[in-house]
C-alpha cells in the first residue's frame, strides 16, 4: 500500500490551501469577482487562457458561466482559447508563442477581462497574450505559482499560489476560479 504516499501528497495539498488563505489574496479574489460582474453588466466578456491542465482549468471556468454553476440563471459571456484547429493553425503558421495572442486580436475589445494562468509565470504564449491584451486596453487577471515568474506585476489584478509544484498550483486556481464564479453569481443575482 502506498499509504505514506496518500498522506504526503494529502499534506501537500492542504499546505498549498492553508499557505494562500491569506485576508490579501481574499481581498484580490473579491475585487476579481467585482471587476467581471462590472464587465458583463456593461456588456462586455471575459476570456481566460492556460497552457495543458491549466487549459482544462480555462475551459471548465468559461463552461460554469455559459452553462450553470450552482443556479439557473441567464448565461454569461466568458471565452475559453482551446480551440485545437485554431492553436494548430496558429501554431504552424506563427509558432506556438502566438496561439492566444492571435485569440486576444480577434476576440478582445477594450472593458473585457482577460484572465492569463501560467503555472510558472514564464509561458511565452501567455506573456504575448498578456502584452496584447494591455495595448488593447483589456483588464488582465493573472493567476500564477511560484515566484510569479516574468508574468509577476504584469496583471491589473494578480494571484501567485506559491506552491512547490504544479498540479499543487493548479488545485488551489481551479478553487480559485470557482470562488470567483460564486462571487460573480452573488454581485449580479444575489446568489449565496
Amino acid at each position: 500500500m502506498y499509504t505514506d504516499l496518500i498522506q504526503k501528497e494529502w499534506d501537500a495539498t492542504i499546505k498549498a490551501f492553508a499557505e494562500f488563505s491569506k485576508p490579501e489574496n481574499i481581498t484580490v479574489i473579491a475585487q476579481i469577482s467585482q471587476l467581471i460582474a462590472d464587465a458583463f453588466n456593461r456588456g462586455n466578456k471575459t476570456m481566460i487562457a492556460g497552457n495543458g491542465g491549466s487549459t482544462c482549468d480555462a475551459i471548465h471556468f468559461a463552461e460554469e458561466f455559459t452553462g450553470r454553476f450552482r443556479k439557473d440563471r441567464r448565461a454569461l459571456p466568458v471565452i475559453s482559447f482551446a480551440d485545437p484547429a485554431h492553436i494548430t493553425c496558429v501554431g504552424n503558421d506563427y509558432g506556438f508563442d502566438d496561439i492566444f495572442s492571435r485569440d486576444i486580436e480577434a476576440f478582445g475589445v477594450a472593458g473585457d477581462v482577460f484572465v492569463a494562468i501560467s503555472t510558472s509565470g514564464n509561458s511565452p504564449n501567455i506573456i504575448k497574450a498578456v502584452q496584447a491584451a494591455k495595448a488593447r486596453g483589456i483588464i488582465v487577471v493573472t493567476l500564477l505559482g511560484k515566484s510569479g515568474g516574468a508574468l509577476k506585476g504584469a496583471g491589473d489584478y494578480e494571484l501567485v499560489v506559491a506552491g512547490e509544484t504544479s498540479d499543487k498550483i493548479q488545485e488551489v486556481h481551479m478553487a480559485v476560479l470557482h470562488i470567483i464564479i460564486a462571487g460573480v453569481e452573488a454581485i449580479m443575482f444575489g446568489m449565496k
